[in-house]
């Protein structure tokens, strides 16, 4: 058996022999993990509850958010646990090579969805492998590109990260093109199917390339000794802090996979002459990354360092700054969707050219700043550290996402009326539930119903104000050319109107084409789950649809109007039906911070973080420590 190298070659000026293996596998990696990611929020919200036999309740986008969020806070926590099996037991590649199989299970796992069993069941193990698999592997696979460098290239560090980080991004855009594609024409099975296929491509890849590495070894007694000595204990806590301003920055980034693509599915996404899916915008940072790497490294880089030297915490600094202005454009684009406008989506593509902007500056610069900082035998621990930082700012987004949901009854008695049922394919199941006062038989209980192949609906109290308001509304729309009213002028049409409470109705606009009316309740308090509101939708209009180079590659119809069909959902849900409108009543659900106040809650959060690094990055005082 041959003995691996485990120190690099003092006579190797150039690129190490193993990089090309360690890129090609992160590029197939990348693939697979953003082609999931991509579709993940999309898929919680429009096809989950379509997966068994019998159709279940849609997620709300709050809660699709929260749970994104959190899938993301747990893939960025466990890289913790692999860099400490890693740097005290296996070392990097044995923990690279296992964790890579539980990786592929978890993609199983996922595309497996719907074929027998509760769906939800399998998408909670699926991410859950996962989230083990891609989070195991992060520090060990950025630890390991550094182990290939000793002395004699290690000025070439600083470029192969721009291409492990290239290579990274090249699979994220190819992934966030066809993936959401796949989703739309051939369903959830092949979306999630193909990324699980490139991951096993991946560690492949990464097992070829075993006798090409520098293979260093685990530090065992020796680890744990170092990482809590008095300057590993000071390195984790110095760099902690920088951690902290990074995790900031992740709680703003990461929401490109939740809030910009349900901001996205508000906007006319028709750009450079094609119509993209919500999902897909998302490939404008992998593109961007791409044509920016080299933009930052050879030409901006140079040209301003002749100016000012450029620190690594300039660097960070200047990008959070970025990603607030990222944030600030969103929540304009946002507020433009809250006053009944349908913006272009080349006003998010301009977004994003801040937010990659700023990704470059803070992701890679702190990636290899990290490395440079961490002593010889805890590279891998503090790559999971700085790993970390990305699961606490993705917390903190779930956190903020869990807390504006408000509650809605129809969740205490969605499990016994599903269950009802599917007892009876054609049965219909009625539950009253109890009111605000608690006792049945008042006038505020809450009458739901489900029947097979349709949605909850709710028979709620104060329903004769909600509808004149809906009619006022309607009215003011048909004299204006089918435009629902400005919030402002919504309110003042409904200002005589109140609930059999006395409670004035408010007026919401969601987008072009919905309005909410809501009524407190008999609570009397706004955002409660006692609150009764209606949805006003104004009807599609039929548009003429786009020819696509991809018509030759797809079945006739989406997936989705197939497997409704399949399932007998009717999407007839709606209670009336008023000439070019729809209404639905509701009770509780909704979100307590929404539209444009949300994305400035975030942008304001950001630009505070960036002020306070200021004077970090003025005390900060480190030492720059390779392997050798």
């Amino acid at each position: 058996m041959t003995k691996y190298r485990s120190s690099p070659d003092s006579n190797i000026k150039g690129m190490p022999p193993g990089i090309p293996f360690i890129v090609g596998n992160e590029a197939a990696e990348r693939f697979s993990f953003y082609g999931m990611k991509t579709i993940l929020a999309v898929f919680m919200t429009k096809y989950l509850w379509l997966m068994n036999d019998t159709p279940g309740q849609a997620m709300s986008d709050a809660a699709a958010a929260e749970k994104v969020h959190l899938f993301t806070s747990a893939v960025y926590f466990t890289p913790l646990l692999g860099a400490f099996i890693a740097d005290a037991f296996f070392g990097k590649y044995k923990t690279i090579i296992s964790l890579s199989i539980v990786y592929c299970l978890g993609h199983l796992a996922l595309a497996l969805m719907g074929i027998g069993g509760e769906a939800a069941m399998w998408l909670v193990a699926g991410l859950v492998l996962i989230s083990l698999g891609a989070g195991g592997v992060k520090p060990c696979v950025s630890a390991h590109v550094g182990d290939q460098f000793g002395a004699s290239n290690s000025h070439l560090l600083s470029r192969v990260f721009n291409y492990f980080y290239w290579s990274i991004n090249l699979g994220a855009f190819l992934s966030t093109l066809m993936t959401p594609w796949l989703l739309e024409w051939y369903g959830p099975h092949i979306a999630f199917g193909v990324p699980g296929v490139l991951m096993a491509l991946a560690t492949v890849i990464f097992w070829m390339g075993r006798r090409r590495f520098i293979h260093v070894p685990p530090s065992g007694k020796r680890f744990l000794k170092d990482t809590f000595s008095p300057n590993g204990l000071k390195t984790m806590g110095t760099l902690s802090i920088l951690f902290l301003f990074v995790a900031m920055f992740w709680a703003l980034f990461d929401q490109t996979a939740s809030r910009w693509i349900f901001q996205a599915r508000e906007m006319d996404r028709t750009f450079l002459g094609v119509e993209w899916l919500e999902s897909q915008i998302q490939a404008v940072n992998p593109i961007l990354i791409l044509t920016f790497i080299p933009l930052f490294t050879f030409v901006l880089y140079p040209k301003i360092s002749k100016v000012i030297k450029l620190t690594p915490l300039r660097k960070i600094g200047a990008g959070l700054f970025l990603m607030a202005g990222a944030f600030a454009l969103s929540s304009t684009i946002q507020s433009w969707i809250d006053a009944g406008q349908r913006p272009n989506i080349a006003w998010q593509v301009l977004a994003y050219v801040l937010l990659t902007a700023a990704e470059i500056l803070v992701s890679i610069v702190a990636l290899e700043f990290a490395y440079t900082q961490a002593p010889r035998t805890m590279k891998s621990m503090i790559m999971g550290l700085f790993l970390l930082a990305v699961s606490l700012g993705n917390i903190f987004t779930a956190a903020v996402n869990h807390y504006i949901q408000i509650p809605s009854p129809v969740a205490s008695v969605q499990e016994k009326l599903q269950a009802a049922v599917e007892e009876e394919r054609k049965a219909t199941a009625t539950e009253t539930h109890a009111g605000f006062d608690d006792q049945l038989g008042t006038d505020d209980d809450l009458v739901m119903s489900l029947n097979f192949g349709e949605q909850i609906k709710v028979a709620i109290p104060s329903k004769a104000p909600l509808q004149a308001a809906a009619v006022r509304i309607e009215a003011w729309a048909d004299a204006h050319e089918s435009r629902l009213p400005r919030p402002e002028v919504g309110t003042e049409e409904l200002e005589a109107i109140t609930d059999q409470w006395g409670n004035p109705l408010r007026y919401f606009l969601e987008n072009s084409r919905t309005c909410r009316i809501t009524s407190d309740g008999p609570d009397e308090i706004s955002q409660t789950e006692w609150d009764l509101g209606v949805r006003v939708n104004l009807k599609p209009k039929d548009e003429e649809k786009r020819k696509s180079w991809t018509e030759a590659l797809r079945p006739d119809r989406p997936w989705l109007e197939r497997r409704k069909e399949e399932v007998g959902y009717q999407d007839e849900n709606c209670e009336e039906e008023p000439g070019e409108f729809t209404r639905t009543f509701f009770a509780g659900c909704g979100e307590r911070l929404e539209g444009a106040s949300y994305y400035w809650f975030f942008t304001i959060l950001m630009f505070i973080t960036a002020l306070i690094f200021i004077p970090y990055a003025c005390l900060y005082r480190g030492e720059t420590i390779l392997q050798e």
